[in-house]
């Protein structure tokens, strides 16, 4: 049924191509994997492959990848996404040799895969599990290891019809786990080679502090104001936040909009609510930014070095189901934080907020009473911030557990 679901999946794929622009990408991406492998691999390469759903993924496995990246120079590193959004933005990173998408998970199509790859070891990051290429992988006693992994009691994994995925977690040497909970469901299901490392997200961030992150443009722009960041924002954040930006930007507060999209809708989407002078990041030459109280970011790599000029910031998806973004890149820098209602998909996201350094809200009212209490008080916004700034510090280390166990 698993391998009639993946054959019924690549034709609607292929149908829903001619629609979408995000889905037509993926598709034709997965059309050159097998020619973009043959021109950069000889037979006897010494390989390495990382696997990962996306962006987030990428983002959260990449202390690791640059571990072993200078581990072992030797090896030429192999990078697949399945998503066009993590391929698009990370197609040339130097953390890899040979970009590319996966193909889909067909049997025939992991036998092509690893002929012609055939890993030394293999890295998959969180849970983008898919059974044929890790099966196939198996019977060629290829090494594997899953890395930051997180499961919920309602993965399919878990489930009366999950016997084919929890199969193909068998393929896998041992797994590194965010916590307690993950541990014990794997357990449940006979898997015992696990570790409780956390997450490799928190090695990720604290790097963020050793590299350079100014931006000139931002710092004109700031001059000496009190600056929000509101990063990743989707529409239903843009919604309770409108508001409060309309009546309080000024040269004294000041805001940064980093929407999650950056197409033309969405942009255009945000400059109508706002009945204030703002300046577009696409738009920004030959203008002085500091005259303007809000400046919106339409382009994609620059937010979490946005953030280490925050004094507050906003992190948006949890407004509505999209799922929360990325928490921890504001909290390095040791400011206090606001998300929206829906975060319990996210571990993170609880602890802090019991620690007391993340504030959620669920509506407008609510939101305007924290930015009013955060922007008058430069007492709590320190001491906030200095709780999520400790909270990141404490929980760093897993990239060390994970290294001290790979030998290649």
């Amino acid at each position: 049924m698993y391998n009639l679901g993946i054959h019924i999946l690549s034709f609607i794929l292929k149908f829903f191509s001619f629609f979408n622009l995000k889905i037509k990408k993926g598709v034709n991406g997965r059309r050159q994997t097998f020619k973009l492998l043959k021109e950069n691999l000889v037979s006897d390469d010494k390989t390495i492959w990382f696997h990962c759903a996306s962006l987030g993924e990428y983002e959260q496995g990449l202390p690791v990848f640059e571990s072993i990246r200078t581990k072992y120079p030797s090896y030429k590193i192999v990078l697949t996404f399945f998503s066009p959004s993590g391929y698009d933005i990370r197609k040339n990173t130097p953390i890899a040799d040979i970009v590319t998408y996966l193909p889909l998970d067909t049997k025939k199509n992991a036998k092509e895969f690893l002929d012609i790859v055939n890993p030394k070891f293999t890295v998959f990051v969180k849970y983008d599990i898919w059974p044929n290429f890790l099966n196939e992988l198996k019977k060629r006693q290829g090494r594997a290891i899953l890395i930051s992994a997180l499961f919920r009691k309602n993965h399919s994994f878990f489930k009366w019809y999950g016997s084919h995925l929890r199969k193909a977690l068998q393929a896998f040497e041992h797994i590194f786990v965010q916590n307690e909970n993950s541990k014990k469901l794997l357990q449940n299901i006979n898997i015992t080679n696990v570790t409780i490392s956390g997450d490799t997200r928190y090695d990720r961030v604290s790097n963020q502090l050793s590299q350079n992150n100014s931006l000139n443009f931002i710092s004109e722009f700031k001059d000496d104001s009190l600056c929000i960041v509101i990063g990743s924002s989707w529409p239903e954040d843009e919604a309770i936040l409108m508001n409060y930006i309309n009546k309080n930007a000024s040269k004294q507060l000041k805001f940064i909009i980093a929407p999650h999209n950056i197409n033309k809708v969405q942009i255009d989407n945000i400059t109508k609510k706002l009945d204030i002078d703002y300046v577009l990041f696409s738009e920004m030459e030959n203008k002085t930014v500091v005259d303007y109280p809000v400046f919106i970011i339409d382009t994609i790599g620059l937010l979490s070095k946005i953030y280490s000029y925050a004094n507050i910031a906003y992190v948006g998806g949890a407004m509505g189901t999209t799922g929360l973004h990325n928490i921890l890149e504001p909290a390095v820098f040791g400011i206090p934080i606001i998300i929206g209602n829906n975060y319990n998909k996210f571990p993170e996201a609880k602890t802090m907020i019991k620690t007391g350094g993340v504030l959620s809200v669920n509506n407008s009212i609510s939101l305007e009473n924290e930015l009013d209490t955060l922007v008058k008080s430069s007492k709590k916004r320190i001491h906030l911030g200095s709780i999520n700034e400790k909270f990141i510090r404490k929980k760093k280390g897993a990239v060390n557990q994970i290294m001290d166990y790979i030998r290649i």
